[in-house]
């Protein structure tokens, strides 16, 4: 009987349209006009990058706990390409957050805090996770997710008048190189799939969770 030979998945075409389908580029807060221009951007910029500060701006964040817990060789230097990329976002968040300044006064306030620190320990948990490319699904979904955010985020440096540094992340070339270079395992697209879902997840959610707290101060005012 003649041998059927199935093409190779590409891992990485799957997950920049995961990433495309269901991450922040496809999230209408980040392309609002409240958020990217008007009287409220200033205060609604300033809540965007002081959330996701606390989800991904301190370290050990997701992606030093892929590094420390890697079980594949291959993909070590992108990791501590990635780790070292991720130093130059936390520092430059920093700055956008000096510069817009404190999150807005919002109701409902309360338990901000705790519900993004319970996000940060569940994208804990999937950096942990031992299905082999559910860690790097998820580490490369941040990687490719944060470029739409990024964009958002460098609009409003401009308007507060902050030098908008180059971001030293992987890029999409390599992140789908290393996808391509992962050994073959079963069910592979599955698990890396999986592990970008939950990550994406967050993000959406967090917009969700901003455009709300939004609509509430308007409310408020």
């Amino acid at each position: 009987m003649a041998q059927i030979l199935c093409d190779p998945v590409d891992h990485g075409g799957l997950m920049v349209s995961l990433v495309a389908g269901e991450g922040c580029a496809a999230h209408p807060w980040l392309h609002s006009a409240e958020l990217n221009a008007g009287t409220t951007a200033t205060g609604n910029i300033a809540d965007l990058v002081h959330m996701f500060s606390l989800l991904h701006g301190t370290a050990p964040g997701l992606i030093e706990t892929v590094a420390r817990e890697n079980v594949w060789a291959g993909a070590d230097a992108f990791l501590r390409e990635a780790c070292a990329g991720f130093v130059l976002e936390r520092a430059y968040l920093a700055d956008v957050i000096a510069s817009a300044g404190p999150t807005p006064s919002t109701p409902g306030d309360s338990g901000t805090v705790s519900a993004i620190l319970a996000q940060r320990q569940s994208l804990d948990t999937i950096a942990r996770s031992e299905r082999f490319g559910c860690a790097i699904g998820a580490a490369v979904a941040l990687l490719l997710d944060w470029q739409p955010l990024r964009a958002t985020i460098d609009g409003a440096a401009e308007r507060l008048g902050l030098a908008v540094p180059a971001t030293r992340l992987p890029d999409d070339e390599t992140c789908r190189a290393l996808l391509a270079a992962l050994p073959e395992r079963p069910r592979l697209d599955r698990t890396l799939a999986f592990g970008a879902r939950q990550l994406l997840a967050h993000h959406s959610g967090l917009l969700d969770y901003l455009s709300i707290r939004a609509d509430a101060r308007g409310c408020a005012v």
